[in-house]
């Protein structure tokens, strides 16, 4: 590491001499704070003390534990497993072929196994819970809906007989649980209250009336313990 460093410094006045752009103390340190995470990732996760060792898995374990600064990451591990392997401290480069997008399935937060069944007691018995919470928590937790699945979701798509619902541009209809077809009956009722032409399932105050046909906005729902998506 302390060759790392001393090369990106020699780097920096080489590019102040050339009049392009060199990196400032703040990028230095951050490179040099992303390899002392990984070294410590490497010694405490994976049992690796020895630069020679990391291979590819390792980098993508590391990778996927922020997923934000993967791109930023991926910079500095090319910049030091390719200055280590010029100087024949390693004999692969780990993170060749990695890309910067990395994986496209859900990374947030989880809940518990725990937390699940007290959202699921709230949102199928307790009757002050607002049945559009109940229902975006409903399909979110039982058939992994999003909240803009839910939110288009309209009284047309919905099939009584098979109880099943069609979400978003899933190639077919959804069936529905006991619990869940219950959810979504109490917001038909609370729709049938609102005496609205609105065609979605999800009608508030403001998209109730006759001239406004829009969906209820995606901020209104996601806040709602229902954005949270099961382990």
């Amino acid at each position: 590491m302390d060759a790392f460093a001393d090369f990106m410094m020699r780097s920096r006045e080489r590019a102040r001499r050339a009049g392009t752009r060199p990196r400032s103390d703040g990028t230095i340190e951050a490179a040099l704070a992303i390899m002392r995470d990984l070294a410590r990732f490497l010694a405490g996760e994976r049992g690796k003390h020895v630069w020679a060792l990391t291979d590819v898995h390792d980098v993508e374990a590391f990778l996927v534990g922020s997923p934000r600064a993967r791109k930023r990451r991926l910079v500095v591990l090319g910049q030091f497993f390719r200055f280590a392997r010029s100087r024949k401290i390693v004999l692969l480069d780990p993170p060749h072929g990695l890309t910067a997008r990395g994986s496209t399935g859900f990374t947030g937060a989880t809940l518990t196994l725990d937390q699940q069944r007290v959202l699921f007691r709230r949102w199928t018995t307790d009757p002050a819970v607002h049945p559009h919470e109940a229902l975006l928590g409903m399909l979110a937790l039982m058939h992994g809906a999003s909240s803009r699945e839910v939110e288009m979701l309209q009284t047309a798509d919905l099939d009584p007989h098979a109880r099943a619902a069609q979400l978003g541009d899933r190639p077919h209809p959804v069936p529905l649980d006991p619990a869940s077809w219950a959810v979504l009956e109490r917001c038909l009722a609370h729709r049938e209250a609102q005496q609205t032409d609105n065609p979605h399932m999800m009608v508030t105050r403001q998209t109730k009336s006759g001239r406004d046909r829009r969906p209820p906005l995606v901020s209104a729902t996601s806040s709602t313990p229902a954005a949270s998506r099961p382990a």
